[in-house]
């Protein structure tokens, strides 16, 4: 039996080194002088490989397994030989229900009370996981796995996202030794903003392209190559796509997939019914659950939306075609564990959204999501109904409307944001794992009905890889997990129901879970705008959702109401004030308290840089909550220079091709342009050339803000730096020399007519010498075209003026953007 001081030490990370310890030989060549092999580190020798996926804002009845009528056939093939868990709870919001899942761990917790923009110094609220909570990714790399993330990584602080760090929360500090992805709440699919590590990276502007199929690519590269170099080592993969988050861009052959679909032509309030009866028929709800009424969503033939019918039912083709794609794509990466032979020997856990359905795309839907997020008030009904032929592609930014959100969370009400129903919280979960699941001879057809929730996964995959609990990871000592294992339900269909609390907290949205029983109360929806500090007006509701087994053996005069559908608080009111303590009680112990439902006031607090000046270099990239705000106020871009033959290219860029600005060079000639959320551009250009002199030039676009308020625009001018001498006027061209731009709105030169007042977009950023990504303008089309054909020594934006006001609907809207 071996001592002690020989097994791996596996609760404390790193595995500590184990000197060697015997007789040391004075001469190598010695026959006594002997000493065990060098092993690397591996865990248990059954641990499986884990391929856990994370899709965004898919509701519980938007796929095929869960009563959709979405095509999922890799859901569905999974399901098939694996287990549905149909009470399977998430958090209502992205970036907390991330931090739980990686850390097991409440969100509040590890300071992911809410979306990383909107923290605060609250210990709930930091939006900084603490380094006593190490990931799922970091535990299991200190025992021998290789790690990968590819796909969206939104719990990055947002001033940890610029190129100067700190790099403390970013996936490859927190465990991953692999991470290609974003750091935002979503991404241009067409043109994302994509690091390999913590470093830039441009990707391909060919017709083709789209993000999801490009990390499905990725990660089966890694798979195949991490199989070939090291095939005894397990590895751990996290795949989050970020779809079906909006933008709902889908490549050219998916556009017309669920085209004239008669689901859809029926309307959202129909196609509940028909979800619903789906479900009941698949057993992931009772057959006498009753789908949940939301009154505050209008419907299908509310006069409301007489001339909009067509133009909505094409937003919903198109979610339905995007999430279908995203499906055959994770199908891909399951082909590879196939072809390679290692689905026997592979944990997949497949979770179908982080939170419920998007309710962020208005009554109408969109045709750019950054015209709501601004808070400006269009015609969007001519704005979609003019642009419909766009949805879905590179040239629209678009998100579906309320109605379909909540068909999409079926049979629940409510969506996103709502963590007190289960329309918020409840999302389809599926495993698989070959071998180590109960047979389906007792006609459960795959189905597990015990609670769980997104803390539960860690302590699940611990258990299955024979895994210990870590009590300190590199010398810092750990809080408790405080999720429980689910292992024993794939054999056990009737395992004992495991969990039996959990709290709900989400902008005011509270609600409590205790042996079968929910309390919950209605806060903040998604469209509010305004904050309510008055907490005890609200009204709790109560509800009875699960069987509970009794103690005395009793059973319980209420029906099990699925869905929450029956209100018994007048009922029961001593059993509602009972529960309303413990979610007190839970929310004390878990750092919920202080209640937060502030939102356009948190946005204010993202650290904006030092002082009013910022310098950037040739080539700087920085991500745009790291830029110097220079919105709505006077400010100005100077640079120094050394123009080519033909000066041409881009000097300073921010922002992309549904709103942002540009200083450039276009035929010798200095030239601003103003993008105005994809609809319109104002362009301004330089009278005179810059002359190839051989010296640097240190040129200056003037900016000076005219309006009183947010978004009304202003004047420039530009100027050449001649020191002694004094700044020389470069003058105003009368047309500027554009080329054909059909969104061209220019009215009179060197005026900006509008200007955005909150938000370019939520991956946007800043580059200097190039512009990649989604162009600005037709001038920046193409990959490496743009660079400026001299030198870019250095550009800085300078601000000179003071910020217009901003409205409390522009910063709501704004926030909407990064969820």
């Amino acid at each position: 039996m071996p001592l002690d001081r020989d097994l791996l030490k596996r609760e404390i990370l790193p595995i500590p080194d184990r000197p060697y310890v015997g007789p040391v030989m004075y001469n190598a060549q010695d026959p006594a002088s002997h000493f065990p092999p060098i092993e690397p580190i591996r865990p248990p020798s059954k641990a499986p490989n884990v391929l856990l996926i994370l899709l965004d804002d898919v509701g519980f009845g938007a796929a095929e397994p869960f009563g959709g009528v979405i095509t999922t056939p890799t859901a569905t093939r999974l399901a098939k030989d694996g287990l549905r868990f149909t009470r399977f709870h998430t958090t209502a919001l992205c970036s907390p229900t991330r931090a739980a899942l990686m850390t097991g761990r409440n969100p509040h917790s590890v300071g992911m009370g809410c979306i990383t923009e909107l923290y605060t110094g609250a210990p709930g609220y930091t939006s900084m996981i603490p380094n006593t909570a190490a990931s799922i990714a970091k535990i299991l790399r200190y025992n021998g796995y290789s790690t990968a993330h590819f796909g969206k990584c939104h719990e990055v602080p947002v001033w940890e996202t610029g190129p100067s760090g700190p790099f403390d929360h970013w996936p490859i500090y927190m465990g991953f030794e692999k991470f290609y992805g974003f750091v935002a709440g979503e991404t241009n699919q067409f043109y994302p903003t994509l690091y390999d590590g913590t470093t830039y990276i441009e990707t391909p502007h060919h017709g083709d392209y789209h993000l999801t199929t490009d990390l499905a690519n990725q990660t089966i590269k890694w798979i195949e190559q991490q199989k070939a170099m090291a095939p005894d080592k397990p590895f751990f993969i996290y795949f989050a796509p970020g779809a079906t988050h909006a933008p709902h861009q889908i490549p050219d052959e998916w556009l017309d997939r669920y085209k004239d679909n008669k689901d859809f032509a029926k309307g959202w309030d129909e196609l509940r019914e028909t979800i619903c009866k789906n479900q009941r028929s698949l057993g992931v709800i009772p057959e006498d659950a009753e789908a949940a009424v939301n009154e505050d969503v209008p419907k299908w033939d509310d006069e409301m939306f007489a001339d909009m019918r067509g133009p909505l039912r094409r937003e919903m083709e198109l979610y339905a075609s995007f999430l279908q794609q995203t499906d055959e794509e994770v199908g891909r990466v399951i082909d590879t564990l196939e072809n390679l032979d290692l689905m026997d020997n592979t944990l997949i856990i497949y979770i179908l959204g982080d939170n419920g359905a998007s309710a962020e795309g208005t009554f109408m839907g969109t045709f750019n999501e950054m015209i709501g997020f601004n808070g400006i008030q269009m015609d969007q009904e001519k704005i979609i109904q003019d642009n419909i032929d766009k949805f879905g592609t590179k040239e629209a930014y678009n998100h579906y409307a309320i109605g379909w959100a909540q068909a999409m969370c079926t049979p629940y009400k409510w969506t996103k944001q709502v963590a007190s129903f289960f329309g918020g919280t409840r999302n389809g979960m599926i495993v698989h794992w070959p071998g180590h699941i109960g047979k389906d001879d007792r006609g459960d057809r795959g189905l597990r009905h015990q609670f769980t929730y997104v803390i539960d996964v860690l302590p699940t995959i611990l258990e299955a890889a024979g895994l210990p609990e870590p009590l300190s990871v590199d010398g810092v000592l750990q809080m408790p997990i405080e999720g429980t294992s689910f292992l024993r339900t794939f054999k056990e269909q009737n395992a004992p129901e495991f969990r039996t609390t959990q709290y709900f907290e989400m902008f005011g949205n509270r609600g409590i879970y205790h042996e079968g029983w929910t309390a919950v109360t209605l806060h903040s929806k998604p469209w509010d705008w305004q904050s309510n500090s008055n907490y005890e007006k609200d009204t709790w509701e109560l509800y009875y959702t699960y069987g509970w087994p009794s103690p005395d053996g009793k059973k319980s005069p209420h029906k099990v109401d699925w869905t929450q559908a029956k209100n018994l608080a007048d009922e029961e009111p001593e059993r509602l004030a009972q529960l309303k303590n413990l979610f007190e009680i839970t929310a004390a112990r878990y750092n919920v308290f202080p209640l937060n439902d502030e939102k356009t006031e948190r946005l204010e607090q993202s650290p904006p840089p030092v002082g009013a000046k910022q310098r950037y270099v040739d080539g700087s990239f920085v991500s745009d909550p790291c830029v110097i705000n220079n919105f709505n106020r006077s400010f100005k871009i100077t640079a120094e220079i050394t123009p080519g033959e033909k000066a041409n290219g881009v000097i300073l860029a921010r922002g992309n091709d549904f709103g942002g600005f540009a200083l450039y060079a276009k035929d010798g000639k200095l030239t601003y342009v103003y993008n105005y959320l994809g609809l319109e551009r104002y362009y301004a250009q330089a009278a005179e050339e810059l002359t190839h002199t051989g010296f640097p030039w240190v040129v200056r676009m003037e900016f000076t803000y005219t309006g009183d308020e947010t978004g009304q625009g202003g004047t420039v001018k530009f100027i050449r730096e001649s020191g002694e001498s004094g700044d020389y006027n470069l003058g105003l061209a009368t047309k500027p020399d554009i080329g054909e731009d059909p969104l061209d709105k220019t009215k009179m030169p060197g005026h900006i007519d509008k200007t955005n007042p909150i938000i370019f977009n939520v991956d946007a950023f800043l580059m200097v010498g190039k512009k990649t990504g989604g162009p600005l303008c037709p001038d920046f089309a193409g990959s490496g075209d743009n660079r400026f054909t001299g030198k870019v020594h250095w550009a800085e934006i300078e601000l000179t003026g003071e910020p217009a006001m901003v409205s409390p609907e522009h910063k709501l809207h704004a926030l909407e953007a990064i969820q």
